[in-house]
């Protein structure tokens, strides 16, 4: 493990201010699977969960009810006879293609996984020979030009970063300011970041679909500054005005501003709720315009819950199979204010070393001993455990509170799917609880978009918290948060993310409900 990973956790042990009870660990009941004792990870088939959920939902008059029983939504019978209609249903071809695309992803991975409780679901292809050494003679060349520039600049005292060349600071008089930027982090920006700034930041022009429209930028001094080419008419050589205007990749938007088509490999958009907005979630959402406001003001524990915010909760918690849920505004403060609600001093949270940053800040405030462990290695997750119970805490060596694990679901930087079944076998088989990051996961993986639990047959309720966000495949925002129901009404009295932070707008709770309903139709039928 590298000692960079492990100072990115390395944080200041302060007291908590509060006691934090042990609620993680409350009793656990899931809505479509059952457990089995006498196994360490009980697992359920993948057709199993889908028969009975697809049971359950035909059987239901509503996607869910709330804690007096009543229908949240009384249109679900209409959407199913509309979804079994082959002439009505403008998702049939859609709905075929996810049906093979499911049973694929079950042949690949599902009912092996249950063959052989050993097998890794990591694939890391490998990196070829020619592409290591490409993207590193590239770095190589900008790095070896730059430090050349700075001799030089130097040594005839001219130059455009002759003063931050010799001295991190601009000019003499500014020497009573604190350092902005270390000697590593200086050079970068000058000699590396400057030239290619232009591949990074790009403002778009259109819906992020398979395609975008992205807008030209120009820059008249070198890169520092960029600036976004306005209308064509202002462009002064005639050449450049009949590139960007009768080429095959080129146009404007409305304004003038020119733009270029690129195909988008860098939006979450996984479903197409996105771009295909106004087929699916316009209607529903901007009719909640007309009874609810765009901003409640409010936090939730104060006057910012509405009926479509207990509705989203509903939903996301019987998708998951879970007791109850609570939503959160945005999906990095999801992470960053729960896991210190969680756990504080005299806990230890022992994370994957390729976790998201959100997941390092959260367990750096909360003042909880931090671990990690080789990515996706479950025998160095056990060796760290065992360490752990027996060694205890430092100095004191009494145990731990308690012991989380915090893994993600799909593994953003590298696309990787998590061993979930071995970490979860694990845990359980040391008496740790289990964070489940499905940012990335949740609507995406699984036959039926459950996500990691459901990919990897997983039962639901062996996972104790699960988190996850609607930006990725709802085209919504914010987080949640599902558990059970004395974990999520704790989250809600106590988190900073629901107890003080702005509640998550009304439309866009609108958005993820329809977004839900539409994927489940997809999905289910």
């Amino acid at each position: 493990m590298s000692s960079t990973t492990e100072d990115a956790y390395k944080g200041d042990e302060r007291e908590s201010s509060q006691d934090v009870p042990d609620v993680v660990g409350a009793s656990w009941s899931s809505i479509n699977t059952k457990e089995d004792d006498s196994e360490a990870c009980s697992v359920t088939p993948q057709m199993t969960l889908i028969s009975e959920e697809v049971e359950a939902a035909s059987q239901s008059s509503s996607w869910y009810e709330d804690d007096s029983g009543s229908a949240s939504t009384e249109d679900h019978d209409a959407g199913v006879e509309k979804a079994r209609s082959g002439d009505e249903d403008p998702y049939a071809d859609v709905r075929e293609r996810m049906e093979e695309l499911a049973d694929r992803d079950r042949m690949n991975h599902a009912f092996k996984s249950h063959a052989s409780k050993e097998k890794d679901v990591s694939h890391e292809p490998p990196i070829t020979f020619f592409a290591a050494i490409t993207t590193y003679l590239g770095y190589a060349v900008l790095i070896s030009c730059g430090h050349l520039r700075d001799i030089c600049a130097n040594l005839f005292r001219s130059g455009r970063y002759l003063r931050t060349a010799r001295s991190p600071y601009p000019s003499d008089d500014t020497t009573k300011y604190a350092l902005l930027l270390k000697s590593w982090e200086n050079f970068y920006t000058r000699r590396l970041y400057h030239r290619i700034q232009d591949c990074f930041n790009r403002p778009i022009a259109s819906r992020p679909g398979a395609t975008i429209e992205v807008l030209e930028r120009v820059s008249a001094d070198g890169n520092k500054t960029m600036s976004v080419l306005g209308p064509l008419g202002n462009l002064k050589d005639e050449s450049d005005r009949e590139s960007y205007s009768s080429g095959e990749h080129y146009g404007t938007v409305s304004d003038g501003r020119v733009t270029r088509r690129c195909l988008n490999l860098g939006s979450y958009n996984y479903l197409g709720f996105a771009d295909d907005w106004n087929v699916t979630c316009k209607e529903e959402v901007m009719g909640s315009l007309s009874k609810l406001p765009v901003s409640c003001s409010s936090s939730r524990s104060e006057a910012g819950t509405t009926a479509l915010h207990k509705e989203v909760e509903g939903i996301v918690a019987r998708f998951l199979g879970k007791e109850d849920c609570v939503c959160l505004n945005m999906g990095f403060n999801t992470n960053a204010t729960t896991i210190p609600t969680l756990v504080g001093r005299g806990d230890l949270i022992i994370s994957d070393e390729l976790n998201h940053t959100s997941i390092v800040n959260g367990a750096r405030s909360s003042g909880a001993a931090i671990r990690t462990f080789g990515h996706n290695d479950t025998s160095h997750l056990e060796d760290i455990l065992r360490e752990g119970i027996i060694m205890g805490q430092p100095r004191t060596r009494r145990p731990w509170r308690k012991i989380l694990v915090i893994v993600e679901g799909i593994y953003s930087m590298e696309g990787e799917y998590c061993d979930l079944r071995n970490v979860v076998r694990v845990a359980k088989k040391y008496g740790a609880y289990v964070y489940l990051d499905e940012a990335h996961s949740i609507g995406a993986m699984g036959p039926t978009g459950r996500g990691c639990c459901e990919y990897t047959g997983v039962n639901p309720a062996d996972v104790d918290v699960l988190m996850g966000t609607f930006t990725k495949s709802f085209g919504g925002m914010g987080g949640y948060i599902a558990g059970s129901k004395d974990l999520v009404n704790y989250l809600r009295r106590h988190s900073a993310g629901s107890a003080f932070h702005n509640s998550l707008s009304p439309v866009v709770c609108q958005q993820i409900i329809t977004s839900f309903k539409v994927s489940m139709v997809m999905f289910w039928f």
